[in-house]
Order: structure tokens, then sequence, then C-alpha cells
């Protein structure tokens, strides 16, 4: 098989597993409906959240992680670091836009982090995951959480060695990726509007 179809069969194989809309699936399953018709009508784990079953946002958030860690570790395996990674990109990009709804998916903050925690773990584990739970914890606001850390990746990783032109910039922009699909809540960060969990519907809006 010629080079660029391995990368080509990557891209397929991570953006079909990244589609899977787990979030719409386990709800479903859980007799709460249709996700999309509350909160944000996000399918990510932050929305699943407001159903007020924790372990369904849990299942949310590790299964989203999986389908493109996963994903992205047996291409690894098989061909290549690269090859691999642009396996868990593509399944971010699935996640985001999935054919199946219409090209209306999450946000990829879960998708981001499997990819990281299977292909480049040093950089997931010692920069995003410290920043998001650090932020979390301090302002109880996910999406100020979700941002700061991804933007830390980039720079974090080649602080901590990573060299590949080819990851860094996969790594920056995925990052930009998910300012993107977090533009709405960045818009309400910079008015003061952003809603934190715990707070009440009338104090602020869905996230």
């Amino acid at each position: 098989m010629p080079e660029w179809a391995h990368y080509a069969v990557a891209a397929a194989a991570g953006y079909l597993s990244g589609s899977i809309p787990f979030g719409l699936v386990i709800t479903r399953a859980a007799g709460l409906g249709d996700i999309r018709q509350i909160g944000s009508g996000n399918i990510g784990a932050t929305n699943v959240l407001r159903t007020g079953r924790k372990d369904l946002a849990l299942a949310t958030f590790l299964l989203d992680s999986l389908k493109a860690g996963l994903v992205a570790l047996a291409f690894t395996l098989l061909v290549g670091r690269e090859v691999g990674f642009v396996a868990g990109f593509a399944a971010f990009i699935g996640h985001c836009y999935p054919v199946w709804l219409g090209f209306k998916g999450g946000k990829g903050v879960a998708t981001y982090a499997g990819l990281l925690a299977f292909v480049s773990p040093l950089h997931g584990l010692v920069v995003a995951a410290p920043i998001w739970l650090g932020l979390f914890a301090l302002t109880r606001i996910s999406s100020l959480a979700a941002l700061v850390a991804a933007a830390a990746v980039p720079p974090g990783a080649w602080l901590l060695g990573e060299r590949s032109s080819f990851i860094l910039g996969g790594l920056a922009l995925l990052s930009v990726f998910v300012f993107w699909t977090h533009r709405a809540n960045l818009g309400r960060l910079l008015s003061g509007t952003e809603p934190r969990f715990g707070a009440k519907k009338k104090d602020a809006p869905e996230a």
C-alpha cells in the first residue's frame, strides 16, 4: 500500500469512529430522550451532565475520548505515529461534524483529550489535564478550562521536547478548532455571561 493510502485509510477510519454520537445514543438508551433538545443542544459530556446523570456524563466523556484514542493508537502501532495522529485528528472532526447528524456534533474536548492520551500522553498528563482540572475547580466554568488547556497544549508540547513539525502543527490546528467550536462560549466569557456549573438557569444562559 502506498504511503498516501495509509493516511487516507486512517482519516476515513478516524472520521467514522469519531462520528459515533455516544452522548445521543447513551441518553436515548437511558430513556432521557434526545440530548439535543436540552441545555445547549450539544451531544457532548457537558450537556449530558445537565440531565443530572453524572454516570452517563462520565460514560459519554470516556467513550468520546476512546473513539479518538483507540483509533489513533491502532494506526500508530500498525503504521506509525504520524498516521495515528491523522486518525485521531479525523476522529475529532467526525465528533464535531458527524455526517449522521447533519454535521452538527460536539465541541471536541473529549476527543482531543483521547488523542493526547494515546498519541502524546506526556503532553496530556503534564499540560492539558492539570490546567483543565485546576481552572475548572477554581472557576466552575468548563469552557474556560477547555480553552486555556487547548491553548497551552502546542507550546507545552514543544517545551516538553516535541520536535515533529507534523505533530506540533496538528496540535495547533486542533486547538484552533476547539476555539472555533467554543466561539459562542468565548463570546459569553468576554461579556461575563458564561454560566458556571451549579448556577441556576435564571442566573445564566446555557453553555
